[in-house]
């Protein structure tokens, strides 16, 4: 991580964690350091094995790695849900995307 280009490895490595921080950390109050270690665990095995992630395509960082759609055992699409799976809720049409503009007035 020295030399050239390592700004983009700080960029990357300070957004993991602070997703961490937010999504796991503060949100607990650990009783000991060994309950902190096992919690973080259990999130870094959510965080590359369940959770999908936008920049990657909705695709978790193990289906990436690894490159198949099984490989954490008895992970789902319908589980852990899909960009356009109950998106017509929020726009009235099938296919709504974030990256979509709205049309607010006519």
């Amino acid at each position: 991580m020295d030399g050239k280009g390592r700004y983009q490895d700080n960029i990357f490595v300070e957004r993991l964690w602070r997703t961490v921080k937010y999504e796991e950390v503060c949100l607990k109050a650990y009783a000991s350091v060994l309950e902190a270690q096992r919690e973080l665990e259990d999130y870094f095995r959510f965080y590359n094995g369940l959770r999908p992630h936008q920049a990657l395509g909705y695709r978790t960082p193990a289906e990436v790695f690894h490159g198949d759609q099984s490989v954490v055992e008895g992970d789902s699409m319908e589980r852990r849900g899909s960009p356009e799976q109950g998106t017509e809720s929020l726009a009235g049409a099938p296919g709504f995307s974030l990256n979509s503009p709205l049309i607010l007035s006519k």
